[in-house]
């Protein structure tokens, strides 16, 4: 197998929700693989750390503060980056937010348009964006984070409800992109450890309950997504679009069968 195909050299990378959890790991992951990368996200105080990591890798990078949920935000994010790096050719859709944990029958307005205008309607207009100038130039990738909650109800109603939305959208700007040669894929995490799902690892017995769900038999880490988003990202997954790769633990399929006692 030739390996170079991994490769992002010239490659200009930009990730959203950038400063921590799976955005981080996969922003420094496409670094160490070439890529310029932007990291962005609300405050740019997190983000700078993470820029730092970035060009201590050897490659360009660049933080820049931007919020989803605000679509002139973000198309001056788009604007700033083409400005400052001439292209875009790889975009993670990776900010996300669950400000409300509970009963649907008991979930305000509020809540519900914070979840929606971040997780979906800014994930839209934001790749509608960068898909405008992936196709001046001749294509691109975008990579979407959704959710095996967007695959299997779960406790998180509406949050689940966005990243299911995410998965079709992701098919269908693929099945409208590709005339143009952009590639767009998604990626659904089960429960990976990060601030976003930290209420439920962090309580012992709420992380046990969780586990014994996983095939695996334990919680992900923020850097074993970032296999699966190179792939998508790199001439790897040149044929690949429209796609949800699943990188769960195998939860999606139910408890473990057949569990031997340890």
């Amino acid at each position: 197998m030739n390996t170079s195909q991994f490769s992002l050299e010239g490659k200009v990378a930009l990730v959203t929700g950038g400063s921590r959890g799976i955005g981080r790991a996969c922003a420094l992951a496409m670094a160490d693989a070439g890529a310029e990368v932007i990291v962005s996200s609300r405050k740019i105080a997190d983000l700078e750390p993470v820029a730092e990591e970035i060009k201590a890798r050897g490659v360009r990078g660049a933080a820049i503060a931007s919020h989803m949920a605000k679509i002139e935000d973000s198309k001056a994010l788009v604007d700033q980056v083409v400005e400052r790096f001439g292209r875009i050719d790889i975009l993670m859709n990776n900010a996300g937010t669950n400000p409300y944990y509970g009963p649907l029958m008991e979930q305000d307005e509020k809540t519900w348009d914070i979840t929606f205008n971040v997780n979906l309607k800014g994930l839209f207009f934001l790749s509608q964006f960068v898909a405008k100038v992936m196709k001046k130039q001749g294509g691109g990738s975008i990579i979407n984070t959704s959710s095996i909650g967007g695959l299997r109800a779960g406790e998180l109603g509406s949050y689940c409800v966005t990243k299911a939305g995410v998965i079709m959208l992701t098919e269908v700007m693929a099945k409208e992109w590709g005339q143009f040669n952009i590639r767009v894929n998604a990626v659904a995490p089960g429960i990976i450890k990060t601030r976003l799902s930290e209420a439920l690892w962090k309580n012992p017995e709420v992380g046990e309950a969780a586990i014994s769900q996983i095939p695996l038999m334990r919680l992900g880490e923020p850097e074993e997504i970032t296999g699966a988003v190179l792939f998508l990202a790199s001439d790897a997954g040149s044929y690949t679009t429209g796609a949800t790769i699943v990188v769960d633990g195998g939860r999606v399929h139910g408890e473990p069968s057949y569990l031997e006692k340890r």
